[in-house]
């Protein structure tokens, strides 16, 4: 028995990389995997080879497990109603989805310009949010269907897919940092939301040597810190493992596995004035405001 029998899954981005470790080790606990992938560049402009998501289809396929190929972009309303329209003419349902799809622009921040800045949320951070309200909506459609997981939310959950760089910032990716921070709070509004529709949603942040981290300097040299690292995190949140677990964000770094958090200072109050502080009594007191 594989912990995704039965289970429709949504993977996008699914052609390289991470999302395609994702893909390959969810069909082979047993659930039919929609691969989505526009097969462009990642800088996500158009690309001429062949389609990734056909051949991550056929790999699934070749090791007895079902697939589809599907080729929406994520960044557009249409293209996200098509994704979870893909899962349910092919496989009748929806069960997960991983919102892994992304593009990296860098530039330092005084250079980037609107384009860019728009690319890349747009995929991430937009893409983000209309799978996600798609899948919702597909999920609540399913309430009182007959079989493994028909009523609403029963097995429902959604994966997110936020960075390192937007929890702690990163030179050269205001873009990205902003998007996958902004993933950050999305993830957190949309647990609150929808935990009583009982649909989980929680986050990965990975740390992995792909096709779009491996000409980065802490990645030269380094074969530790792979897509097949991460992939077990997203199949565990993806399951009935993870239970009601929801609202959390699971970094993966290799072998070391960690929580970011949100976390606020002690701070100090003021008793006089009302407790109303000046700016000098806010220099004069700083230390002890942001102390732990």
């Amino acid at each position: 028995m594989g912990l995704l029998d039965g289970k429709v899954a949504i993977i996008t981005g699914a052609g390289n990389g991470i999302g395609r470790a994702h893909a390959l080790l969810f069909a082979e606990e047993g659930a039919s995997v929609v691969v989505n992938d526009v097969g462009g560049a990642r800088d996500g402009t158009a690309s001429n080879a062949v389609s990734p998501a056909d051949a991550v289809v056929r790999e699934i396929e070749a090791a007895g497990g079902k697939a589809v190929a599907c080729n929406h972009s994520v960044a557009s309303s249409e293209g996200a109603a098509g994704i979870v329209a893909c899962a349910v003419s092919a496989f009748g349902r929806v069960d997960v989805l991983v919102n892994n799809a992304g593009i990296l622009r860098d530039k330092s921040f005084a250079k980037m310009d609107e384009a860019m800045w728009d690319a890349v949320i747009a995929v991430h951070l937009k893409g983000t949010f209309l799978c996600s309200q798609a899948f919702v909506k597909q999920v609540m459609a399913q309430k009182g269907q007959k079989g493994e997981g028909g009523g609403v939310g029963q097995g429902a959950r959604i994966v997110n897919t936020t960075s390192v760089s937007g929890m702690m910032g990163n030179f050269g990716q205001a873009n990205y940092a902003a998007a996958k921070a902004g993933i950050y709070g999305l993830t957190r509004t949309m647990s609150i939301e929808l935990q009583k529709h009982r649909i989980m949603v929680n986050a990965l942040a990975p740390i992995a040597k792909t096709r779009m981290t491996e000409d980065l300097p802490m990645f030269h040299g380094v074969e530790t810190l792979t897509p097949s690292h991460v992939a077990p995190a997203a199949l565990f949140l993806a399951s009935d493992l993870a239970g009601d677990r929801t609202g959390y964000i699971l970094a993966v770094a290799g072998a070391r596995l960690y929580a970011f958090k949100m976390i606020e200072t002690t701070g100090k109050f003021k008793d006089e004035s009302g407790g109303i502080w000046t700016a000098q009594e806010i220099a004069d007191h700083w230390d002890a405001i942001i102390k732990g």
